[in-house]
């Protein structure tokens, strides 16, 4: 049958409830979020004199976590306005609506005789073929269909969600042996392309994969840090960032994730599985034990690993000593090693260098690593048959960057082996088989497409869905051109895509000169251009260290250079002879912002953080920004609309560097064209999609742009509100002297200059304005402070 998702009821609104909601809810979907209905009443409701059955009563449970998931912080959502898409109620009035949505997620509380109580209730109202799913994480999901129809159990599974569900990609699917396959395929593709998410199907096996996984991961951590003596900040600067892991390392996550939740999960797979050969790492470490007693679960009870608290320098973060179990000031570790590693931006380098060491931290990740390997070799075929499920479960589940399989790989499977032999570990057998028939790596890359071994054929197979994504990686033979920070790559169908790496994908020289390369390139050879990359982030902007060190020598020839270098970039990115599609995700700020306002078409990912934030280090957008706000706010212009109203709100955008929290966002505030850029739920299908636009673009009869002189500007009529504004917002101290400063130079720019009355102008000298005032501002001292400040700390001083 052909299925479409138009409308969702979620049943139970606690934490992961009510947040997968807000997920349905941002990508268009209508929510039904019920929960129960309170037994008492309280306190504010009996000084009201509200009754038991009142609906203000009845649905206080689901309207006050709907509340919480919406003010929580990250939010759970790409706008606000999408709420509105979600209605509440509570089991005992609303389950009968149920009749009329075409997937039911349960979310109730994890207790197998309550979910069995909610199925029954669900199964009077639910209508034939509506596909019902639970969210456990720890109940076997075959138990849950005891004494349903058969119905019922033909479109039942687990779909696993992983908290916060707009941000985690995973999403585990678990059959039961009733389930229809119709059914998983249908849920596997659905939450790729819609959700976003790493559609992952897993075995009806105890915490499934990732939790397995990533909760055996951290006991082993534990229990080495006890082996070698190590310190939770010790333990938290070895497995962050440096090693591809989320900033939360391993302490920080169990306190975000809750310290009970952590010790539920070890708890439940020492008692479930009698068989795992590490059986003993799941043991609770007397110091995880103390914590639990204490009632230090982490972030929800305001302490855990770490706790906050206010000293006289304010906030301050302070370490639990595990000997003491008492709180200290955090320590800054030292490893020789980790220094060594830290400036090298090449993560499977990286990684390399580290599992090379002799230092502490060499002996740390050799600890780690035998032990990682070893334990998922065993997992194959318990969790699951095939190993990229089991990379792409903690790639999306855990923030790793590079999988379990994919770094035994990158450290040698071979020599691997042997070191966890060394480390009296056993690997198992199929590894050894595979090493046997001459076969030395679980994964490569061919033709732009990535296989892997697979055990059951002894045999590469190509990853399925292959054909759905591009990853950059896979495409090593087929570099076009390329410098020491970038390259391009022909991803085939006459497209090549731009690619750079550098220290936050911040663009300087090398990349502007990378990307001219790039479109003169694709102008002889190709049919369009792709600018985008893999990285973590597309781009957090201009090189800032260079524009400092050009403006405290006063090399002001130079900063005029290149600062026409990076404005002729992006108008050779609008006004080149092929189609170009810029393929933003995460922070996408200055710079890499004025990358996709040049381009023919934005592809968006779904999370992408855009902004011009040069405001906020005292300087305004010189690479073409000032100007496109100006020149969109122009097109605004309309009979009947007072004229600055377009212009305001641009320069507001900017002048309060103002990023946009999701790609969704972008439409909202101008940086992305409504019915005319896109966004992509699924970041791995981002190039691919890009690429779609390109293609699409050129089989519509491409025509090159004309450069455009008739951008209205206001002049004096707007200049001296937009001053006006300014002046009032400095009165009333919400901006320093010198935010004042440059909000009034990006006054004078976006309206033209000081012209007496509105005129039209061209784009080349909007330009011009705009450069002038940038090297003007690079000149100021306290901007240098800014620039100093962001340098050294990563954030500007407020002077």
């Amino acid at each position: 049958m052909q299925r479409h998702i138009n409308k969702v009821a979620v049943l139970g609104s606690g934490v992961m409830g009510s947040r997968i909601a807000c997920h349905f809810a941002g990508i268009g979907v209508q929510v039904l979020l019920l929960d129960i209905a309170p037994k008492e009443l309280n306190d504010a409701e009996k000084k009201k004199n509200l009754s038991p059955e009142s609906p203000a009563v009845k649905n206080r449970i689901v309207n006050d976590a709907l509340q919480a998931a919406i003010k929580s912080n990250p939010s759970p959502v790409y706008t606000k306005d999408v709420i509105k898409r979600i209605k509440t109620g509570n089991f005992t009035d609303d389950m009968k609506r149920i009749a009329d949505v075409d997937w039911i997620i349960e979310v109730v509380v994890e207790n197998l005789d309550i979910k069995k109580t909610v199925f029954e209730q669900v199964e009077q109202f639910r209508k034939p073929g509506t596909l019902i799913t639970s969210n456990t994480s720890g109940i076997p999901i075959h138990l849950m269909t005891d004494g349903r129809s058969e119905d019922f159990k033909k479109h039942f599974c687990g779909t696993h969600f992983f908290n916060p569900p707009r941000y985690l990609r995973l999403l585990e699917i678990i059959p039961t042996p009733h389930t229809d396959p119709a059914v998983i395929d249908f849920l596997m593709h659905y939450g790729d392309l819609y959700l976003g998410k790493t559609t992952v199907l897993c075995k009806d096996t105890p915490a499934f994969i990732a939790n397995r996984v990533g909760v055996y991961s951290i006991m082993a951590i534990f229990h080495i840090m006890q082996e070698m003596g190590l310190g939770i900040d010790e333990v938290d600067a070895l497995t962050g960032p440096v090693i591809g892991r989320p900033k939360s390392a391993t302490f920080r996550t169990a306190d975000v994730v809750g310290i009970d939740t952590l010790v539920k999960v070890a708890k439940g797979v020492k008692e479930n599985c009698p068989n795992d050969e590490e059986a003993a790492i799941f043991d609770i470490p007397p110091f995880l034990q103390k914590v639990v007693e204490n009632n230090w679960l982490g972030d929800k009870t305001g302490q855990g690993f770490y706790k906050k608290t206010k000293g006289e320098s304010g906030k301050e973060i302070l370490t639990l000593n595990l000997q003491t179990m008492e709180y200290g000031p955090k320590q800054k570790p030292k490893f020789a090693s980790i220094d060594a590693a830290k400036p090298v931006e090449d993560l499977k380098q990286r990684i390399r260098m580290l599992a090379a060491a002799t230092d502490k931290a060499g002996q740390f990740y050799q600890q780690f690593h035998a032990r990682l390997f070893a334990y998922v070799s065993h997992r194959i075929p318990e969790i699951a048959d095939d190993i990229y499920k089991v990379d792409d479960a903690m790639k999306a589940g855990f923030g790793w960057e590079i999988g379990p399989f994919e770094s035994w790989d990158l450290l040698g499977v071979e020599a691997s082996v042997k070191l966890i032999e060394e480390k009296s570990l056993t690997v198992a057998q199929w590894v050894k088989d595979m090493l046997g028939k001459g076969i030395k790596s679980f994964y490569k890359a061919e033709n732009g497409k990535k296989f892997y071994y697979d055990i059951a054929t002894q045999a590469y197979k190509t990853v399925p869905g292959e054909g759905e994504f591009i990853i950059l990686e896979n495409f090593s033979n087929n570099i076009v051109w390329k410098n020491s920070a970038c390259k391009l790559i022909d991803i085939g169908d006459g497209v090549v895509c731009f690619d750079w790496k550098t220290k936050m994908n911040t663009i300087g020289g090398e990349v502007l000169e990378g990307l001219n390369k790039a479109v003169d390139r694709a102008e002889k050879d190709f049919r369009g251009l792709v600018v985008g990359n893999e990285g973590t982030n597309f781009s957090a902007g201009a090189n800032v260290g260079m524009i400092f060190m050009l403006a405290a020598e006063q090399e002001y020839d130079e900063l005029d250079m290149a600062v026409r270098l990076f404005q002729r970039s992006t108008m050779r990115l609008r006004y080149s002879s092929i189609p170009v599609v810029v393929a933003p995700h995460a922070l996408t700020l200055g710079g890499g912002c004025e990358m996709a306002l040049h381009a023919d078409k934005v592809q968006a990912a779904a999370e992408t953080y855009i902004g011009l934030v040069e405001l906020g280090v005292g300087l305004i957008p010189g690479g073409g920004g000032t100007k496109e706000m100006t020149l969109r706010a122009s097109l605004e212009f309309k009979e009947g609309r007072i004229e600055e109203e377009p212009l305001k709100d641009y320069f507001m955008t900017v002048a309060t560097a103002k990023v946009a929290t999701s790609g969704f966002e972008g439409f909202d505030m101008g940086v992305l064209r409504k019915g005319h850029d896109e966004v992509t739920m699924n970041a791995s299908r981002l190039i691919a999609d890009a690429k779609r636009s390109v293609i699409t673009l050129a089989d519509e009869g491409y025509t090159k742009p004309v450069e455009r002189t008739d951008i209205k500007v206001m002049g004096r009529s707007a200049l001296g509100a937009l001053l006006a504004g300014v002046y009032a917002m400095r009165f009333g101290n919400y901006i320093s002297e010198h935010d004042q400063k440059v909000a009034n130079k990006l006054a004078y720019v976006m309206c033209g200059g000081d012209l007496t009355e509105p005129s039209f102008v061209s784009e080349q000298y909007l330009l011009d304005l705009e450069r002038e005032a940038f090297l003007s501002l690079c000149g100021e001292r306290k901007t240098l402070e800014r620039l100093q400040s962001v340098i050294k700390t990563g954030k500007p001083v407020r002077n």
